[in-house]
This record gives C-alpha cells, structure tokens and sequence, in this order.
C-alpha cells in the first residue's frame, strides 16, 4: 500500500482507521492470508504439516508463543517472519517516546498532547518492520534493559518521580503496538523472567515501585533451546505457565527436504559474485546425499550429544567445504569445470568440528576420528542403496595382481580417467554408474563415479586404501 498521508488526527479522523490491538491485527491478516491459499512462512521448508499449524493455531488464538527446538531449527526465522502479518503502517503520536495510538493514548505524555492540541496533534506512520524488536537474552540482562528506569538527569531537572517524564523505558514498552522477541528464553536470569510474569499476565509494567502503569498493546514471542539442551539456565515454571502456545521445531523428516534447505542456503556457486574463481563446480546428487547422511546418522549416534543435536549449519558448512575443495582442485590444475568427487568430502572434518559435540570426552583427535567413521559409514549407506544390484566382482579381481590405484583431490579428473582405462573392469563399473546415476558425459563426471566405486569397494571391505605423503591409493 502507498505510505498514508494522514498527518494530523485531524486527518486521521477522515479515513477509514479504527484501533485493533496487535494480536487482532495479526489474527485478521492471518485470516485473509489463509482464505487466500498464501503461504504464512514462506521460505520455511519441512514444517508445513507439523510446526506451522501450531504456530497458527497460536495466532489465531491471541497467545504469547514460544519456539521450542534445538539449534539451527529455524525459530528465529519463523519469529523475524512474524511482523509480515501486521498492517503494512499504522499512525502513532508524534512526541511520545513509545508508539501510543491517537485515538486511545495510553501514556499520561499521549493524553495530554490530544488534550492541548486536539485534532491539530502530529501524528506519524510506522512501518510494520520497525514494529519488530528483538533481544538475545544473556545472564547479563537486566530489567531496566527490558521494562525501563528512572532518568535522574530528568529527576534533578525537578520532575517528580511519579511523572512518567522522569521514566527510561525499556525494549519492551519501546515495542508498544508491535512485537517484542527474546531468543534463547531460558539463559535469562531467573529473577529478571519474574520480571516478565506481569506483562504477559496483566499486559501492565511497574517501574522502580512506582506508581507508573502502562496497559501495553503487545505480543511477546520467544525462542528456546529444551530445557536438557545445556546447564546454562531453565525457564521457570510460572513463566512457562503465562506462555499460551509451545511451538515445537524439529531437524528435517526427509532426506530431499533437507537436501532443498542446504540448496537453497549454501554458497555453492563459484564462478560468478564479486570475487568469481572461473571455476564451475557440479556437486554430484549423490554426494549431497552423502553429506546430509552424515549429518542423519550424527544425530542417531551414541557417540554424539542428542540434547546438543546437530544443526543444519552442519550440513550447510560441509557442502560449502566440498565445493571449496573441488573449487581448489580446478584453480590448481587450471580446469574451468570440476565435478566433486569423494576425495573432498575427507576435508569436512574442517567446517563439521564444533558442531557435533561428543557424549565423551576423548583425546584431541576423537572428533575428526569420529567425523571420519562418520563420512565411512555415509558413502557405505548411500553406495549400497544407488547402486544396488551392480556388480562389482571383476575390478577387485583385478586388483589381485598387487596392482595400486592413485586418487586423492590432487588428480585432474582427465588423469584419473586415463588411469582408470588401464583397468578395465573398473572402467566399464565407473561407466555404468555414471549411467545409472545420471551424473553426465565430462571426463569429472566420470572420474566422479570411478572414485565412488573405489570408495564404496573399500568401505564394504573390498578393497584397502592408505595415504602415502599426502597420496591415497587403492590396492587388494
């Protein structure tokens, strides 16, 4: 809508305006977007049968909602999505430290603006988007910061303290009219969530014990790790008592949801931006599923922290890492076109270290022996499943003859072809898998099913490999 040119209530007074509370006005928008068919969170893959109704749900029934999830499960992102269902403006006094409604003022500085100046007091417009604040609770937090203090500059000017003149508001009366977020509920000080229970309960603030009341006109929403998820802090009970809807997230249900959450969030592209390499770089289907396998199969290991869980940054940072890798391969060997392969997936021990916390505490090398068992058992799960019903009997006979195969992320994909003529059976293997998995024609795409078929042969047991000066080379 075209920004309103009301600027007196005067004005104000002609058009169609009438005041609706924020959570009508987010229950009304909510209404007309659902008969509509749009979509509430758009951008928000995997939650559209489980976690958006119950968000919904909250909506529609005016509560104060609280995201409930491990990390990186898009609470944050459901929150900040939030002020699309506000009107696009809405007017507010002009002069008013926080956002009071000209036509019912909540504040004493409101009321008596509307009383001196009647329809000649300035109004403004406020975008939905600055009706939006959003607080990271630390221990540090205090209830100034979120409910306000006394100015004493203004009390020595001669105010009295029960003039609401004399008063520094905090982030929440601040966020009159609108939302006020606090992400990571629980590592609020207890004393300092007390603080909270009356503005979700009475929708009134007191400051200092003084006689200061302002009947609030907001939604307070809140994110939060589950209680068990570290010994940083909990919410207390009365608080989570006031909260009326628990909104619980999850990690993806489906393989091909998360493969579509790391598409669309991961940096993968190469050869164009501001500082573009000229290397276009294919990550391979069933290399995507090989990362995102290792990251499933984290989260269903004993050896790994389930109330920690393991975040999709964690399958995002990977992929990045892979591209990085086969990027580095074609700047070096002066290809313009890279195919990734699986010697790149041994770098995400890189980009996966602190993000997959261990159940035990182990020597320094634990975790990237961990992420390595990890990354094995992933090609082993996913070379099993695509390539089911291929035989690959005659290139470990051919091994026999205490041939040694070269491979590693150093060898151009036209080298590693070359050398893969030179034996046969693992040829015509690599050939038919690039086939059957569709991976194309180029010499990448190739050597990219040649070095799949090695490494699925050795995580089954069926062919060895060892690293020698920097060098991995297969052998019987």
């Amino acid at each position: 809508m075209p920004h309103p040119t009301a600027s007196t209530i005067g004005e104000l007074k002609k058009t169609d305006y009438r005041y609706m509370s924020v959570k009508d006005e987010l229950r009304k928008n909510l209404i007309v977007k659902l008969r509509a068919g749009e979509m509430i969170f758009p951008g928000i893959l995997g939650y559209r049968d489980s976690v958006i109704p119950q968000a919904i749900n909250g909506i529609l029934a005016k509560h104060d909602m609280l995201f409930l999830g491990l990390r990186e499960q898009a609470k944050t992102r459901m929150l900040r999505l939030l002020p699309t269902l506000l009107d696009e403006y809405i007017p507010v006094l002009a002069g008013v430290d926080i956002n009071d409604d000209p036509l019912q003022p909540m504040t004493i500085t409101g009321r008596r603006i509307v009383e001196e100046q009647a329809d000649a007091a300035k109004i403004e417009w406020v975008h939905r988007n600055l009706r939006y604040q959003e607080k990271l609770a630390t221990p540090d937090v205090t209830i100034a910061d979120l409910i306000g203090e006394i100015d004493l500059v203004k009390h020595a000017e001669g105010r009295y303290l029960s003039d609401e003149s004399t008063m520094h508001y905090g982030l929440i009366p601040r966020s009159n009219r609108g939302l006020f977020a606090i992400n990571e509920l629980p590592d609020l000080a207890p004393r300092i969530q007390v603080g909270l229970f009356n503005v979700l309960e009475e929708r009134d603030i007191q400051i200092r014990g003084y006689p200061i009341r302002l009947n609030l006109d907001v939604c307070l929403v809140f994110s939060a790790n589950p209680e068990d998820y570290t010994n940083r802090g909990r919410i207390v009970t009365p608080l989570k008592d006031r909260i009326g809807t628990v909104v619980r997230t999850h990690y993806p249900e489906t393989t091909q949801e998360a493969l579509q959450i790391v598409s669309e969030n991961a940096w993968l592209t190469r050869n164009a931006g501001p500082s573009p390499s000229g290397v276009k770089v294919l990550v391979p289907q069933f290399i995507s599923e090989i990362v995102e396998e290792v990251v499933r199969l984290a989260r269903t290991s004993p050896h790994v922290s389930q109330a920690s869980g393991v975040s999709v940054r964690t399958s995002i940072a990977n992929a990045e890492t892979v591209v990085s890798n086969a990027e580095r391969r074609g700047i070096l060997s002066g290809e313009d076109y890279v195919v990734a392969r699986i010697c790149d997936l041994q770098h995400v021990a890189a980009s996966s270290r602190g993000k997959i916390e261990m159940t035990l505490s182990e020597d320094d090398g634990g975790e990237d022996k961990l992420i390595q068992s990890l990354i094995g058992e992933a090609v082993k799960n996913t070379f099993n499943r695509l390539t089911k019903g291929l035989q690959f009997d005659g290139i470990s006979e051919e091994f026999k003859g205490n041939i040694t195969f070269p491979a590693g992320d150093e060898l151009p994909a036209e080298e590693f072809v070359a050398n893969m003529k030179a034996l046969k059976p693992l040829y015509q293997s690599a050939t038919q898998v690039r086939k059957t998995l569709d991976l194309g024609d180029s010499p990448g795409a190739l050597a990219a099913a040649g070095e799949f078929v090695l490494e699925g042969l050795y995580v089954n047991n069926r062919l060895s490999k060892y690293n020698s000066k920097g060098k991995t080379f297969f052998r019987r």
